[in-house]
């Protein structure tokens, strides 16, 4: 009866707008309380004891960092620079602005590892573009939120620090390289049906007669933004830092760009940037540890053992319990964010993973490229919600645009599932 009444206290919160932390913790607490009827207030007392263990862990301080380098790094004016080498690279034909916004957003991701804030970041800048150049918005604003789903695999991603600490076995190093080659080709896999869909429709025509801008300037102007992935993964693959230390090298970095190279921020920028950051690390590390709360009551309640047997035990097979782990995450990401997503059901679904043997790093970078597609399906996704707002296009006009753009990724998750040494390999080589 409790974990019923668990799962229904939390889907119903979710339903009435309650924010999913809230959601989490609150359940969580309530399926404690009755869990110890004689002894309600010594039980709640794991209740503080879950939420300090859930945010004491080392490896989260490098969240609020490298969501303060996103910040930095987009008021710095290095996405610009990017964009304008890449129109340098690939011209003006039909459809290079979508690889232009593509290929920034990936190299973004080798920055902050968010996918709404590198949406804000690139759509920012290419959206205009694009519409100045005869791209529909709604195409604009699908493109734009699926390049930026990729930034949850390309390292550094925050994903994979919550994921590493869910999962112990999965180190934060080896992740990040175990997501580098399946963010690769998750971008190869978003390209192709963009470059096709504009050839297809006649997009980008107008800007044929812009002037492309010439490659050495502009590869000049986008060189420290090209340097920050080579710090950051640099230094940890050489052992000068830790990810968590890589994280606070980022930041430094960042604000040496942003206020002496390009001298686009002054120190009255800092505190907006400092306080945005802080506000959405806020939110990210106390959905963190209310849901070891709700962690917590799954495992003493027994719940996990009992869901794992049945589900391994259906008759599905290792190939039937995978596609239904596909299909239920992808539709989970379209309504919650990937860090919601893992610290609710990695507890649930790591336990299927060992029993068939899986390995762990694969099957983390596995569920992010499911979540990396539940991020810009509609009808309600995170990276699609900050794209069409600044496209200023409701998110039922992409659908005719996005689904292309989802099909194309689940390509790329079809490789990473049939060929596992996509991502094992890289890791294995670095000797992680």
């Amino acid at each position: 009866m409790i974990p019923w009444l668990l799962f229904i206290l939390f889907v119903g919160l979710m339903v009435i707008g309650v924010p999913v932390g809230v959601a989490l913790g609150a359940a969580g607490t309530l399926a404690i309380a009755l869990a110890n009827p004689e002894t309600h207030w010594f039980g709640l007392m794991a209740v503080s004891q879950s939420f300090y263990a859930g945010l004491a862990k080392y490896p989260l301080l490098a969240i609020p960092m490298f969501v303060l380098v996103g910040s930095i790094f987009d008021r710095s004016g290095v996405a610009a620079r990017l964009v304008r080498l890449a129109v340098a690279i690939t011209g003006h034909g039909p459809g290079m602005l979508a690889v232009v916004a593509i290929g920034v957003a990936m190299f973004l991701g080798g920055i902050s590892g968010s996918g709404p804030a590198c949406a804000a970041a690139v759509g920012a800048v290419m959206i205009g573009a694009m519409n100045r150049a005869g791209y529909p918005p709604a195409y604009s604003a699908s493109v734009v939120a699926a390049g930026a789903a990729t930034d949850i695999l390309i390292p550094p991603s925050i994903a994979f620090i919550v994921y590493s600490i869910l999962v112990p076995q999965a180190s934060v190093p080896a992740l990040f390289a175990a997501g580098m080659v399946p963010g690769i080709l998750a971008g190869i896999g978003l390209i192709i049906p963009a470059v096709w869909l504009a050839r297809r429709s006649g997009m980008g025509e107008q800007a044929r007669a812009e002037p492309r801008p010439p490659f050495w300037r502009s590869l000049y102007e986008a060189l420290w933004g090209l340097a920050a992935p080579v710090i950051i993964l640099g230094g940890m693959r050489m052992g000068y830092f830790t990810p968590t230390e890589a994280a606070v090298v980022a930041v430094f970095y960042g604000l040496f760009i942003g206020m002496v190279v390009h001298r686009t921020m002054t120190v009255r920028d800092l505190f907006p940037i400092l306080r945005e950051a802080g506000e959405l690390s806020a939110v990210i590390l106390l959905v963190v540890t209310l849901a070891g709360i709700f962690a917590w009551s799954l495992s003493t309640l027994s719940i996990i053992d009992p869901i794992t047997q049945a589900i391994v035990h259906s008759g599905l097979g290792e190939h039937g319990v995978l596609a239904l782990l596909i299909l239920l995450l992808i539709v989970l990401g379209m309504f919650l964010d990937g860090i919601s997503i893992f610290l609710i059901f990695v507890p649930l679904v790591l336990p299927i993973a060992q029993a068939f043997d899986w390995d762990v790093v694969w099957f983390g970078v596995l569920l992010t490229l499911m979540v990396a597609v539940g991020q810009f399906t509609p009808p309600i996704a995170v990276n699609l919600m900050v794209s069409c707002r600044i496209a200023n296009v409701p998110i039922e006009s992409t659908i005719r645009w996005a689904l292309w753009l989802v099909g194309g990724m689940l390509c790329a998750l079809a490789l990473v599932i049939l060929f596992p040494q996509t991502a094992l390999w890289l890791p294995h080589y670095l000797g992680y």
